[in-house]
């Protein structure tokens, strides 16, 4: 018998950031400082929230205090699935809070980072936009006729913003980021980002502003320009297949050979069961009720983490609030996208464009 018979409760982990706000609201309450001030998170802006953390820690079942890494290290293909070998956890996840420009970045392929960031991942991530001001903005691939030689001097100059192809994002818009894009992320926004497990990011531009410790941060100009793709286009406004359901709806969002998301609603009583081939994560972001199985239940409200392990089995959602929820994994494509739009009636040629090899 499995140790993970049930759905788990994960930690989340708070990242104070330069640019992050000191108000997250809807999804989480500002971490608290001890009492009479001072400690970690005083005066702090908090940029990411992560809710896959090698540091979270499950909160209930027979690992509960466990942190996500040290459980994956010792269980492996037990906790993550048969489709997953590996002893780290497959996806890092995280709520982004912005109040000012992001640094404008790139990420490497697994090829480029095993030869020049050896022990790290590549990053192939997308996002998923949860709010946004309408005065928001994001930056993704460089304008037409724009070549890498007039790259680096906008880097060093700060100007590298003017490079770069300009969008509003509109709520619960998803893009793809490859690696190789040139990317960065503007004030007023609310997202969720979905990745490789790397946190392996070239920075090419901050704008020459210091760092939490006051100091600038460092670029990434040789590495960066290197792997930067300028024939990338931007690949967002992507089609939306949302489906109905007896308990609401589900949306089959985006899917990656990394990484797949789904949007799902639950308005009523829902059924579902564990895949046997892969860990499942839900993060909750509207609602409250409770998450069931023949073990018993737990309360769940907006902002938690769920794992879905292998061996949950059976399991059933009852939304107290009408629930809003992502689903993410790492896919099969045929299985868990292309044949389910398929069966709905999606041409193939739609269907390419949210499915990524």
């Amino acid at each position: 018998m499995s140790t993970f018979n049930s759905p788990i409760q994960i930690s989340n982990i708070f990242k104070p950031k330069i640019w992050g706000r000191r108000d997250l609201s809807p999804l989480f309450d500002m971490p608290d400082s001890p009492p009479g001030g001072g400690g970690k998170f005083a005066n702090q802006r908090i940029g990411e929230v992560w809710v896959t953390d090698d540091e979270s820690r499950f909160m209930n079942g027979p690992a509960a205090g466990m942190t996500l890494a040290a459980a994956s290290e010792k269980y492996g293909p037990e906790l993550h699935g048969t489709s997953w070998p590996g002893r780290r956890f497959p996806l890092l996840a995280k709520y982004i809070f912005t109040s000012d420009w992001l640094s404008v970045q790139v990420h490497p392929d697994d090829a480029y980072a095993a030869i020049h960031d050896p022990g790290s991942l590549g990053k192939c991530e997308m996002w998923y936009f949860v709010t946004a001001d309408p005065d928001s903005a994001i930056l993704i691939g460089l304008k037409p006729g724009v070549t890498k030689e007039q790259l680096l001097p906008a880097f060093k100059g700060g100007t590298s913003r003017d490079c770069l192809q300009n969008f509003r994002p509109e709520p619960e818009e998803a893009v793809f980021l490859p690696p190789g894009i040139v990317h960065a992320l503007g004030p007023g926004l609310l997202l969720f980002e979905v990745e490789e497990n790397s946190d392996l990011t070239y920075r090419l531009d901050d704008f020459g502003r210091p760092g939490l410790d006051g100091k600038p941060r460092p670029l990434h100009l040789e590495k960066g320009l290197e792997v930067i793709r300028p024939e990338m286009p931007p690949l967002r406004d992507l089609p939306r297949f949302e489906c109905k359901e007896k308990y609401g709806s589900r949306r089959f969002v985006l899917a990656s050979r990394y990484f797949a998301l789904e949007e799902l609603r639950v308005l009523q009583t829902a059924n579902f069961l564990s895949s046997p081939e892969k860990v499942e994560v839900l993060s909750i972001l509207e609602g409250d009720g409770r998450i069931e199985n023949e073990a018993g239940w737990l309360g769940y409200r907006a902002g938690d983490t769920w794992l879905i392990p292998p061996a949950a089995g059976a399991y059933r959602m009852v939304p107290g609030l009408d629930t809003k929820f992502l689903k993410f994994y790492v896919p099969d494509l045929d299985r868990d996208f292309r044949e389910p739009l398929k069966r709905r009636g999606i041409p193939a040629e739609k269907i390419r464009q949210i499915v990524f090899e």
